[in-house]
């Protein structure tokens, strides 16, 4: 399995002054160092770090499932995740919200659960063992931000 960064295109546009998916320029703020997961580089941005909020979708279409929310990204370019195993933002939090989704970009009913740190590996590796899964998505448990998108 594979976690992927947000759309780099998408990522990329906003930090040039486009529009974020509320149609509205990405707010800058400093990070005061916790709970300010950036979705390009999956990892945390530091403590005094410029750092952008904006509303993002991760779904490719407008449809009842399409949830949009805020998410943060560091201000300046950052390595786009692209490694193996959990990504680091996967790992701040006792536990993590999971999702699975059909290829149209539906809910898959019964898949959602809250999930221990420690089984988030597992829990994500079974729902993508399911052929009618083609992605699944890890948010928040506390404050349901999306976080990352796992496929095979």
């Amino acid at each position: 399995m594979r976690f992927l960064p947000f759309d780099p295109d998408f990522v990329a546009s906003v930090r040039a002054g486009g529009p974020d998916a509320n149609g509205r320029p990405a707010e800058r703020a400093v990070s005061d160092g916790g709970g300010a997961p950036c979705r390009a580089c999956l990892d945390d941005i530091g403590k005094g770090a410029a750092m952008l909020i904006l509303a993002a979708r991760p779904f490719p279409d407008l449809q009842p499932y399409a949830e949009l929310g805020p998410i943060f990204l560091h201000a300046d370019d950052c390595p786009a995740w692209d490694g193996e195993g959990l990504p680091p933002v996967l790992g701040t939090s006792p536990d993590y919200l999971v999702k699975s989704y059909g290829a149209d970009h539906r809910i898959r009913y019964g898949t959602g659960a809250v999930v221990a740190t420690g089984n988030l590996a597992q829990a994500v590796a079974d729902r993508l063992g399911d052929a009618a899964t083609a992605f699944v998505d890890i948010r928040s448990a506390r404050n349901n931000c999306f976080l990352t998108r796992a496929v095979r």
